[in-house]
Protein backbone atom coordinates (compact mmCIF):
# COMPACT_ATOMS: atom_id res chain seq x y z
CA UNK A 1 0.00 0.00 0.00
CA UNK A 2 1.48 3.33 -0.90
CA UNK A 3 0.99 6.00 1.71
CA UNK A 4 0.71 9.86 0.12
CA UNK A 5 0.00 13.24 1.71
CA UNK A 6 -2.03 15.82 -0.07
CA UNK A 7 -0.80 19.47 0.36
CA UNK A 8 -4.01 22.11 -0.06
CA UNK A 9 -7.15 21.35 0.59
CA UNK A 10 -8.69 24.03 -1.97
CA UNK A 11 -10.26 23.31 -5.56
CA UNK A 12 -7.83 21.16 -7.29
CA UNK A 13 -6.29 19.60 -3.85
CA UNK A 14 -10.13 18.54 -3.07
CA UNK A 15 -9.86 16.55 -6.48
CA UNK A 16 -6.96 14.96 -6.03
CA UNK A 17 -7.18 14.01 -2.35
CA UNK A 18 -10.55 12.27 -3.37
CA UNK A 19 -8.82 10.93 -6.47
CA UNK A 20 -6.22 9.11 -4.37
CA UNK A 21 -8.07 8.42 -1.51
CA UNK A 22 -10.32 6.24 -3.71
CA UNK A 23 -7.19 4.42 -5.38
CA UNK A 24 -7.28 0.83 -4.29
CA UNK A 25 -2.94 0.80 -4.11
CA UNK A 26 -3.07 3.48 -2.00
CA UNK A 27 -3.84 4.99 2.02
CA UNK A 28 -3.86 9.08 1.78
CA UNK A 29 -2.07 9.28 5.37
CA UNK A 30 -2.15 13.33 5.54
CA UNK A 31 -3.56 16.54 4.78
CA UNK A 32 -1.90 19.86 4.71
CA UNK A 33 -3.19 23.14 4.21
CA UNK A 34 -2.24 26.23 6.66
CA UNK A 35 -5.94 27.85 6.46
CA UNK A 36 -8.05 25.61 9.13
CA UNK A 37 -11.53 25.48 7.97
CA UNK A 38 -14.71 23.06 7.54
CA UNK A 39 -13.93 22.68 4.23
CA UNK A 40 -10.22 20.97 5.46
CA UNK A 41 -12.36 19.12 7.91
CA UNK A 42 -14.95 17.71 4.97
CA UNK A 43 -12.14 15.92 3.11
CA UNK A 44 -10.26 14.46 6.17
CA UNK A 45 -14.00 12.94 6.97
CA UNK A 46 -13.91 11.41 3.29
CA UNK A 47 -10.56 10.39 2.72
CA UNK A 48 -9.77 9.22 6.42
CA UNK A 49 -6.67 11.19 6.42
CA UNK A 50 -5.23 13.20 9.31
CA UNK A 51 -4.44 16.77 8.85
CA UNK A 52 -1.30 17.49 10.06
CA UNK A 53 1.73 20.40 9.56
CA UNK A 54 4.63 19.95 6.40
CA UNK A 55 6.93 18.71 9.04
CA UNK A 56 5.48 16.05 10.11
CA UNK A 57 5.11 14.79 6.21
CA UNK A 58 8.58 15.24 5.31
CA UNK A 59 10.03 13.75 8.67
CA UNK A 60 7.89 10.66 8.08
CA UNK A 61 10.00 8.00 6.09
CA UNK A 62 6.44 5.26 5.05
CA UNK A 63 5.11 8.32 3.24
CA UNK A 64 6.57 7.80 -0.54
CA UNK A 65 4.97 10.32 -2.63
CA UNK A 66 3.62 14.02 -2.06
CA UNK A 67 0.60 15.61 -4.10
CA UNK A 68 1.41 19.88 -4.57
CA UNK A 69 -2.14 21.11 -5.18
CA UNK A 70 -1.38 24.07 -2.31
CA UNK A 71 -1.16 27.55 -3.76
CA UNK A 72 1.04 28.39 -6.17
CA UNK A 73 3.67 30.61 -3.68
CA UNK A 74 4.63 27.37 -1.65
CA UNK A 75 5.30 25.10 -4.75
CA UNK A 76 9.00 25.44 -5.29
CA UNK A 77 9.55 25.69 -1.69
CA UNK A 78 7.73 22.02 -0.73
CA UNK A 79 8.82 20.62 -4.41
CA UNK A 80 12.73 21.46 -2.76
CA UNK A 81 11.58 19.89 0.75
CA UNK A 82 10.29 16.68 -1.25
CA UNK A 83 13.63 16.31 -3.02
CA UNK A 84 15.30 16.80 0.25
CA UNK A 85 13.18 13.86 2.02
CA UNK A 86 13.74 11.62 -1.06
CA UNK A 87 9.90 11.80 -1.67
CA UNK A 88 8.37 11.48 -5.03
CA UNK A 89 5.76 14.28 -6.10
CA UNK A 90 2.78 15.34 -8.26
CA UNK A 91 3.24 19.62 -8.41
CA UNK A 92 0.28 21.29 -9.81
CA UNK A 93 1.47 24.23 -12.47
CA UNK A 94 3.03 26.94 -12.26
CA UNK A 95 6.35 25.63 -9.77
CA UNK A 96 6.88 29.13 -9.27
CA UNK A 97 5.45 32.83 -10.52
CA UNK A 98 9.35 33.90 -10.56
CA UNK A 99 11.22 32.23 -13.36
CA UNK A 100 14.77 31.77 -12.02
CA UNK A 101 13.52 29.51 -9.51
CA UNK A 102 11.40 27.59 -11.65
CA UNK A 103 15.09 27.11 -13.33
CA UNK A 104 16.61 25.93 -9.86
CA UNK A 105 13.86 24.01 -9.11
CA UNK A 106 14.03 21.83 -12.45
CA UNK A 107 17.54 21.69 -12.15
CA UNK A 108 17.29 20.55 -8.30
CA UNK A 109 14.85 17.79 -9.10
CA UNK A 110 16.84 16.53 -11.92
CA UNK A 111 20.06 16.45 -10.40
CA UNK A 112 18.63 14.46 -7.50
CA UNK A 113 16.79 11.97 -10.16
CA UNK A 114 13.51 12.48 -7.73
CA UNK A 115 10.58 11.42 -9.60
CA UNK A 116 8.19 14.14 -10.62
CA UNK A 117 5.42 14.85 -12.35
CA UNK A 118 3.41 17.69 -13.63
CA UNK A 119 -0.51 18.79 -13.38
CA UNK A 120 -1.20 18.88 -17.12
CA UNK A 121 -4.38 17.27 -16.99
CA UNK A 122 -4.95 17.41 -20.96
CA UNK A 123 -2.42 14.69 -21.55
CA UNK A 124 -4.63 12.23 -19.60
CA UNK A 125 -7.67 13.24 -21.35
CA UNK A 126 -8.80 10.15 -23.81
CA UNK A 127 -9.29 12.51 -26.37
CA UNK A 128 -6.46 14.58 -26.23
CA UNK A 129 -4.40 11.33 -25.74
CA UNK A 130 -6.37 10.04 -29.27
CA UNK A 131 -5.30 12.97 -31.12
CA UNK A 132 -1.59 12.85 -29.95
CA UNK A 133 -1.79 9.07 -30.85
CA UNK A 134 -3.03 9.72 -34.37
CA UNK A 135 -0.21 12.07 -34.90
CA UNK A 136 2.49 10.59 -33.22
CA UNK A 137 2.01 6.99 -34.84
CA UNK A 138 1.34 9.20 -38.44
CA UNK A 139 -2.45 7.78 -39.11
CA UNK A 140 -3.20 11.44 -39.84
CA UNK A 141 -0.02 12.38 -41.33
CA UNK A 142 2.01 15.19 -40.20
CA UNK A 143 0.58 17.88 -38.15
CA UNK A 144 0.54 21.69 -39.96
CA UNK A 145 -1.62 23.77 -37.65
CA UNK A 146 -3.06 23.42 -34.28
CA UNK A 147 -6.04 26.19 -33.26
CA UNK A 148 -7.42 25.93 -29.37
CA UNK A 149 -9.88 27.99 -27.66
CA UNK A 150 -10.20 28.03 -23.99
CA UNK A 151 -12.42 29.89 -22.33
CA UNK A 152 -13.72 30.34 -18.75
CA UNK A 153 -17.58 30.47 -18.23
CA UNK A 154 -17.05 33.93 -16.13
CA UNK A 155 -13.86 35.86 -14.29
CA UNK A 156 -12.40 34.89 -11.77
CA UNK A 157 -12.72 37.07 -8.65
CA UNK A 158 -9.87 40.15 -8.69
CA UNK A 159 -8.20 38.63 -5.42
CA UNK A 160 -7.40 34.90 -7.42
CA UNK A 161 -5.75 37.52 -10.26
CA UNK A 162 -3.94 39.23 -7.75
CA UNK A 163 -1.95 35.98 -6.70
CA UNK A 164 -2.48 33.61 -10.00
CA UNK A 165 0.74 35.10 -12.00
CA UNK A 166 -1.79 36.49 -14.78
CA UNK A 167 -3.48 34.41 -17.48
CA UNK A 168 -0.43 33.48 -19.20
CA UNK A 169 0.64 31.74 -16.54
CA UNK A 170 -2.71 30.20 -14.88
CA UNK A 171 -4.74 29.72 -18.15
CA UNK A 172 -2.77 29.68 -21.10
CA UNK A 173 -0.13 27.60 -19.69
CA UNK A 174 -2.28 24.47 -20.60
CA UNK A 175 -2.12 25.08 -23.99
CA UNK A 176 0.97 26.09 -24.37
CA UNK A 177 1.85 22.31 -22.67
CA UNK A 178 -0.66 20.90 -25.03
CA UNK A 179 0.72 22.52 -28.15
CA UNK A 180 4.45 20.96 -27.44
CA UNK A 181 2.52 18.04 -26.60
CA UNK A 182 1.22 17.33 -30.09
CA UNK A 183 3.93 18.95 -32.13
CA UNK A 184 6.25 17.01 -30.61
CA UNK A 185 9.39 19.74 -30.78
CA UNK A 186 9.82 23.12 -29.52
CA UNK A 187 9.04 26.49 -30.14
CA UNK A 188 10.87 29.02 -31.78
CA UNK A 189 8.60 32.15 -32.21
CA UNK A 190 6.05 33.52 -30.05
CA UNK A 191 3.57 36.90 -30.29
CA UNK A 192 1.13 37.46 -28.42
CA UNK A 193 -1.60 40.16 -27.75
CA UNK A 194 -3.84 40.81 -25.25
CA UNK A 195 -6.61 43.19 -23.42
CA UNK A 196 -8.79 43.95 -20.70
CA UNK A 197 -12.16 43.48 -23.21
CA UNK A 198 -14.60 41.91 -20.38
CA UNK A 199 -13.93 43.06 -16.68
CA UNK A 200 -12.28 46.37 -15.59
CA UNK A 201 -11.34 45.30 -12.29
CA UNK A 202 -9.33 42.72 -13.61
CA UNK A 203 -7.40 45.45 -15.56
CA UNK A 204 -7.27 47.40 -12.65
CA UNK A 205 -5.20 44.68 -10.85
CA UNK A 206 -2.84 44.57 -13.65
CA UNK A 207 -4.01 41.09 -16.08
CA UNK A 208 -5.63 40.83 -19.25
CA UNK A 209 -9.07 38.89 -19.67
CA UNK A 210 -8.55 38.30 -23.57
CA UNK A 211 -5.60 36.90 -25.52
CA UNK A 212 -4.70 35.59 -28.95
CA UNK A 213 -0.83 34.04 -29.42
CA UNK A 214 0.71 32.94 -32.33
CA UNK A 215 3.33 30.39 -32.03
CA UNK A 216 5.36 29.17 -34.80
CA UNK A 217 7.33 25.66 -33.81
CA UNK A 218 11.52 24.50 -34.96
CA UNK A 219 10.07 23.34 -38.25
CA UNK A 220 7.46 26.21 -38.75
CA UNK A 221 4.28 24.68 -37.96
CA UNK A 222 1.63 26.92 -36.53
CA UNK A 223 -0.39 27.19 -33.67
CA UNK A 224 -2.75 29.58 -33.03
CA UNK A 225 -4.27 30.36 -28.83
CA UNK A 226 -7.39 31.88 -28.26
CA UNK A 227 -7.94 32.46 -24.51
CA UNK A 228 -11.05 34.54 -22.57
CA UNK A 229 -11.71 35.03 -19.32
CA UNK A 230 -15.50 34.26 -20.24
CA UNK A 231 -17.67 32.86 -22.56
CA UNK A 232 -21.53 33.22 -22.53
CA UNK A 233 -22.38 29.74 -22.96
CA UNK A 234 -20.05 28.06 -20.40
CA UNK A 235 -16.79 26.58 -20.02
CA UNK A 236 -15.52 26.28 -23.81
CA UNK A 237 -12.43 24.31 -24.38
CA UNK A 238 -11.99 23.23 -28.18
CA UNK A 239 -8.76 22.22 -30.32
CA UNK A 240 -8.24 21.55 -34.24
CA UNK A 241 -5.51 19.59 -35.09
CA UNK A 242 -4.84 20.17 -38.75
CA UNK A 243 -2.66 17.42 -40.62
CA UNK A 244 -1.94 15.95 -44.24
CA UNK A 245 -4.53 13.05 -44.01
CA UNK A 246 -7.09 14.37 -41.17
CA UNK A 247 -8.09 16.85 -39.45
CA UNK A 248 -8.64 15.94 -35.79
CA UNK A 249 -11.03 17.76 -33.19
CA UNK A 250 -12.08 18.07 -30.07
CA UNK A 251 -14.93 19.27 -28.88
CA UNK A 252 -16.86 20.71 -25.59
CA UNK A 253 -18.56 17.73 -23.56
CA UNK A 254 -22.18 18.55 -22.84
CA UNK A 255 -23.56 17.93 -19.60
CA UNK A 256 -25.73 15.15 -21.75
CA UNK A 257 -26.25 13.89 -24.98
CA UNK A 258 -29.70 14.44 -25.93
CA UNK A 259 -30.74 16.56 -28.75
CA UNK A 260 -34.42 18.18 -27.89
CA UNK A 261 -36.17 18.88 -30.74
CA UNK A 262 -39.48 20.94 -31.19
CA UNK A 263 -41.10 23.87 -33.58
CA UNK A 264 -38.79 25.68 -32.42
CA UNK A 265 -35.54 24.38 -33.07
CA UNK A 266 -33.34 22.10 -31.94
CA UNK A 267 -31.45 22.55 -28.84
CA UNK A 268 -28.42 20.30 -27.03
CA UNK A 269 -27.44 20.71 -23.06
CA UNK A 270 -24.66 23.88 -22.57
CA UNK A 271 -20.83 22.38 -22.08
CA UNK A 272 -19.85 21.37 -19.00
CA UNK A 273 -19.51 23.92 -16.32
CA UNK A 274 -16.15 23.96 -15.67
CA UNK A 275 -12.95 22.59 -16.06
CA UNK A 276 -12.84 20.54 -12.84
CA UNK A 277 -16.05 18.98 -14.27
CA UNK A 278 -14.80 18.98 -17.99
CA UNK A 279 -11.51 16.85 -16.92
CA UNK A 280 -13.06 14.69 -14.07
CA UNK A 281 -11.96 11.73 -16.54
CA UNK A 282 -8.28 12.65 -17.12
CA UNK A 283 -8.10 13.94 -13.27
CA UNK A 284 -8.79 10.46 -12.06
CA UNK A 285 -6.17 9.15 -14.56
CA UNK A 286 -3.48 11.78 -13.86
CA UNK A 287 -3.94 9.73 -10.29
CA UNK A 288 -3.50 6.29 -11.88
CA UNK A 289 -0.04 7.87 -13.64
CA UNK A 290 0.68 9.12 -10.19
CA UNK A 291 0.86 5.34 -8.57
CA UNK A 292 2.06 3.91 -11.57
CA UNK A 293 4.99 6.09 -11.29
CA UNK A 294 5.28 5.64 -7.93
CA UNK A 295 4.53 1.42 -8.42
CA UNK A 296 6.14 0.37 -11.76
CA UNK A 297 8.58 3.27 -12.18
CA UNK A 298 6.79 4.15 -15.25
CA UNK A 299 7.93 8.03 -16.97
CA UNK A 300 4.32 10.07 -16.45
CA UNK A 301 3.41 12.10 -19.58
CA UNK A 302 4.38 15.50 -17.74
CA UNK A 303 7.35 16.08 -15.77
CA UNK A 304 9.40 19.13 -14.10
CA UNK A 305 11.13 19.76 -17.75
CA UNK A 306 7.38 20.39 -19.21
CA UNK A 307 6.22 22.33 -16.78
CA UNK A 308 9.60 24.63 -17.17
CA UNK A 309 9.06 24.74 -20.67
CA UNK A 310 5.36 25.87 -21.20
CA UNK A 311 6.02 28.46 -18.13
CA UNK A 312 9.17 29.82 -20.86
CA UNK A 313 6.32 30.25 -23.33
CA UNK A 314 4.19 31.84 -20.96
CA UNK A 315 6.75 34.25 -20.19
CA UNK A 316 7.93 34.78 -23.78
CA UNK A 317 4.06 35.43 -24.04
CA UNK A 318 3.96 38.16 -21.30
CA UNK A 319 6.90 39.93 -22.95
CA UNK A 320 5.31 39.69 -26.98
CA UNK A 321 2.47 41.36 -25.34
CA UNK A 322 4.29 44.24 -23.69
CA UNK A 323 6.73 44.85 -26.60
CA UNK A 324 4.36 44.60 -29.41
CA UNK A 325 6.94 42.67 -31.27
CA UNK A 326 7.38 38.34 -31.54
CA UNK A 327 9.82 36.72 -29.44
CA UNK A 328 12.55 34.47 -30.84
CA UNK A 329 13.55 31.41 -28.55
CA UNK A 330 16.32 29.12 -27.82
CA UNK A 331 16.74 26.91 -25.47
CA UNK A 332 18.57 29.76 -23.09
CA UNK A 333 16.27 32.01 -23.10
CA UNK A 334 14.53 33.77 -20.38
CA UNK A 335 13.07 36.98 -19.21
CA UNK A 336 14.93 39.69 -18.21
Amino acid sequence: MIKLAVFGAGRIGYVHALNAASHPSVKLEYLVDPMPSGHLNELAEKTGARVVDADTVFADLTIQGVVIASSTDTHADLILKSVAAGKAMFCEKPISLNFALVSEVADAVERAGTPCMLGFQRRYDPNFRLVRERIANGTAGKLEQIVMHTRDPSPPPVEYVKRSGGMFRDQAIHDFDMARYLLGEEIKTVYAVGGCLIDPAIGAAGDIDTAMITLVSQSGRFVQMNNCRRAPFGYDQRLEALCEKEALYVENRHRDSVTIASASGFTVAPPMNYFIERFAEAYRLEMEAFVDMLEKGQVPLAGMRDGLEAQRLAEAAMVSMESGQPVRLDSEWKPD
